[in-house]
């Protein structure tokens, strides 16, 4: 399974949102640091949960990177975040 749909089907899981994109946008940093030939290193997740509602900035952002897993965290160099409630 591509990082990508992981990604997707562990945030899917554990908040149901209402809007859930996920992008790879590993091509646009090929020659930076942390770039992978074939892809799948550099992440931008758009999500949108009402879970997210009480929650601080910070603790969305750790919320999401929990739902994810330290194992696929990991695997990846670079994870941009736009949470919304």
């Amino acid at each position: 399974m591509a990082v990508s749909d992981e990604i997707h089907a562990r945030l899917e899981k554990a908040f149901q949102p209402t809007e859930l994109h996920v992008e790879d946008e590993s091509e646009a940093h090929r020659g930076h640091a942390g770039y992978q030939e074939g892809g799948e290193s550099h992440f931008r997740v758009t999500i949108t949960a009402p879970a997210f509602a009480p929650m601080t900035r910070i603790a969305r952002h750790r919320a999401v990177h929990d739902a994810i897993g330290a194992d696929l965290i990991g695997r990846i160099h670079a994870l941009a975040l736009v949470i919304k409630a």
